[in-house]
This record gives C-alpha cells, sequence and structure tokens, in this order.
C-alpha cells in the first residue's frame, strides 16, 4: 500500500477526520491471536491494516502495546519477584511487540518510527516529546514502548501520558471486546453496554477499563478516551472519524 492520500467516499468526497492525531493503545494479549504464547504475525498484520486505512484518511497515529503476551511484572511480583524487576521485564516486552508491529506496518507500506523511554540505541530512539511530534507531523507512525520507563506504572497510564505530550485529541483504547460494559459481558451474557460515560463513572464504579491513573490523567487534560473492538475491520478509522464505535468515556454528562 502507498500513501496515496486520504480516501474518498462513494461520492468522491473525502471525509472528515474528527480525531487528527490519535494515541492506540493495544494490549499486548492482543497480538497472541490464536497462540498460546508470543506474536502472532497474522494479527499483527490485521492490526496494522487498520492503522494503515487510519493513515491514509489522514489521521497521526500514535501507538502504545502492551507486554501481557511475553511478561506481565505484576503477576511476576505475585508469586515473589520483585516488583521492579518484573516491571522492567515488562517493558522489554513492550519493545519486542513495538518491532513487531513496526515491521507489519512497513510491510504494508507504513512509515514508522519506535521511541523508547528506555535507552537502547541500537534497536530505538530514545523517546524525545518534541521529536515525536515532529515524526508525526511528517506522517509517520510512532510506537512508544518502554512504558513510562519507570516501574510501578502501566501501559495504560503511559498511553494517557503519551497522548497528553503529543497533543493527542483522542486516547483509543482497543480491546476484545465491543466497549464498556457494567460486568464481563464473556462471562456475563446479560452485562449493560454503555454508549457513553464520564471520568467520575468510570472512576467512581470501578469499570476497570483503564487503571485510575491513565483515567485521571485524561480527565485533568480533557481528553476523550474511546474503548472498542480492535478484533472488528477498520475499527481504528472510524472512531478517529467520530463514528459511534465502541465506549466513549470524557468530561460530559452521558446522553
Amino acid at each position: 500500500m502507498s500513501d496515496s492520500g486520504p480516501l474518498a467516499d462513494d461520492t468522491g468526497a473525502t471525509p472528515a477526520v474528527r480525531y487528527g492525531r490519535i494515541l492506540l493503545k493495544i494490549s499486548g494479549e492482543a497480538l497472541l491471536g490464536d497462540r498460546p504464547y508470543g506474536v502472532d504475525p497474522a494479527f499483527c498484520t490485521f492490526v496494522a491494516t487498520q492503522v494503515a486505512t487510519a493513515h491514509r484518511a489522514g489521521v497521526q497515529v500514535g501507538l502504545v502495546v502492551g507486554g501481557g503476551n511475553i511478561f506481565r511484572g505484576l503477576a511476576a511480583a505475585a508469586r515473589g519477584m520483585d516488583r521492579a524487576t518484573g516491571d522492567y521485564m515488562g517493558m522489554l516486552a513492550t519493545v519486542m511487540n513495538g518491532l513487531a508491529l513496526q515491521d507489519a506496518l512497513e510491510r504494508v507500506g507504513v512509515p514508522t518510527r519506535v521511541m523508547t523511554a528506555i535507552a537502547m540505541n541500537e534497536v530505538a530512539e530514545p523517546y524525545i516529546r518534541r521529536r515525536a511530534i515532529r515524526h508525526l507531523e511528517k506522517g509517520r507512525v510512532t510506537l512508544f514502548v518502554a512504558g513510562t520507563g519507570n516501574p510501578y506504572f502501566t501501559t495504560d497510564t503511559a498511553a494517557a501520558l503519551r497522548a497528553v505530550e503529543i497533543g493527542a485529541t483522542v486516547l483509543l483504547k482497543a480491546t476484545r471486546v465491543d466497549g464498556v460494559y457494567d460486568a464481563d459481558p464473556l462471562t456475563h451474557p446479560d452485562a449493560k453496554r454503555y454508549t457513553e460515560l464520564t471520568y467520575a463513572d468510570v472512576l467512581g464504579e470501578r469499570l476497570g477499563v483503564l487503571d485510575a491513573t491513565a483515567v485521571s490523567l485524561c480527565m485533568e487534560n480533557d481528553l476523550p478516551i474511546i474503548v472498542f473492538d480492535l478484533n472488528q475491520p477498520d475499527n481504528v478509522r472510524r472512531a478517529a472519524m467520530g463514528e459511534q464505535v465502541g465506549t466513549r468515556i470524557s468530561g460530559g454528562s452521558p446522553a
């Protein structure tokens, strides 16, 4: 795929992009695909194709990926490992996932940069905020890896932090379900799905879609969050265009 500019609809008009710069957060578990461990190249290609479609529509894309498919610091700490050590190992897992997604994106013709919060110059650029913004302005999908570079912070918090730093207009949280529910829909078929929520709702009801630190950071900076199903093709572009996808979390009153 070549970067041929924004896509036109059937009338020849170019659809308006509601969110011109997005931060997409993907869990490491999403990259498992049908595998029990590691990275599924086919699912990486599926994600890359979605991102490429949004990129072609004129959206600037930053991306944060977790590392849970390879290593979970919290789980290791629960089994007796030092928490900080486990978190650093988890950060390194996000680097591997970021490189896998970079490869998939470049194979579908999307220019990329990987920026890391932990110095590893032979693998990725160091994260520098102004340089990251410049990459986005030049049309490069920019992948932010190694979390915040500090233990005790989740990749959700890293995503919220990077979103605010780069001036993203929305944080897209990709999940396995089509929004936020009042219970786990995989185990509770009668669970209620929300279309709109406020930050206070998410924090007060402990809905658990993102950790409290990430939600609070978005609330303080009035950054909307959209939680949506990554498994549906074209949802990344649709969310960026402002179409009704998943659950929108913001400071306004729920619709």
